[in-house]
Formats: C-alpha cells, structure tokens, sequence
C-alpha cells in the first residue's frame, strides 16, 4: 500500500539546522510532484516547498527562502528538507505531500525550535 513515512524531526536550537526525511512506496515515485507542508498550533497548513518529478523546478514559502532547501533522490524515493537558520515559528507538524493524478499524505513529524 501507499505509504510516505516522515522522519528526522525533534527538538532543536534557534539558529540550528534540521534535515528531514520522506520515504515513499508503494507508488512511483519518479513521476509525482512532492512537497513539505506545516502546520503549527492553531493554525492552518501551510506549504513550505515544493519539488517537480524530475528536481528539477523547485518553490519555496517567502518565510523559508534562503533557509531551506527542498531535494529528491528518486533512486531512494525519498525527498528531504534541509532546514537552517531555525526560528522559534518554524515549529510545527511537518507533513510530506505527493500528488499527480492521486494525492498522498504521510503522519507527520513534529519539529520543534526552542531555547
């Protein structure tokens, strides 16, 4: 069955860097488009960055410009985000998304940016 497991969140530092993980099967992956959403506490989700099939194309949320990059191995199914230059409200449940004809969702993981 489909399944997107996230992993690589935690607890972290502000100013410290992050790296999260996206492991897909079930589909194939080399053809679907992948993202990274969030959602913190009473807030709405929200899409950080997004990936095309190939890598490509890549876009960013404007309050994570210059902080995170998005990237694929389609040999691995997987997608990452790196994440620097962590802020206080970058906390939330981060979520991976892939979608072309059908749209997934993985569980999430919580991050976390605190002193």
């Amino acid at each position: 069955q489909v399944q997107l497991v996230e992993s690589g969140g935690g607890l972290v530092q502000p100013g410290g860097s992050l790296r999260l993980s996206c492991a897909a099967s079930g589909f194939i992956f080399s053809v679907y488009a992948m993202s990274w959403y969030r959602q913190a506490p009473g807030k709405e989700r929200e899409l950080v960055a997004s990936i095309s099939s190939g890598g490509g194309s890549t876009n960013y949320a404007d309050s994570v410009k210059g902080r995170f990059t998005i990237s694929r191995d389609n040999a691995k199914n997987t997608v990452y985000l790196q994440m620097n230059s962590l802020k206080s409200e970058d906390t939330a449940v981060y979520y991976c998304n892939a979608i072309r004809n059908r749209e997934f969702w993985g569980q999430g993981t919580l991050v976390t940016v605190s002193s």
